[in-house]
């Protein structure tokens, strides 16, 4: 995403009036989209690690029940 944000510091560079007519919207979109894509990445791969965490101490449980 670093050169989405480029784009867009360099739109916000060209000053208030470029940033307040909306000439800065598309890039601003493009940062959001990229942003969100990462976020998406990192929460499908945290969800992916608590599963097999879960499923490793459903498996030890599992073990204490038999034993017991």
């Amino acid at each position: 995403c670093e050169e989405v944000m480029a784009a867009l510091d360099e739109c916000h560079a060209r000053g208030f009036l470029w940033k307040a007519v909306g000439m800065c919207n598309e890039a601003k979109h493009n940062v959001n989209m990229c942003l969100r894509a990462e976020r998406l990445q990192r929460t499908a791969q945290n969800r992916a690690i608590a599963k097999a965490e879960r499923a490793k101490i459903q498996e030890k449980w599992k073990e204490i029940d038999a034993n017991s």
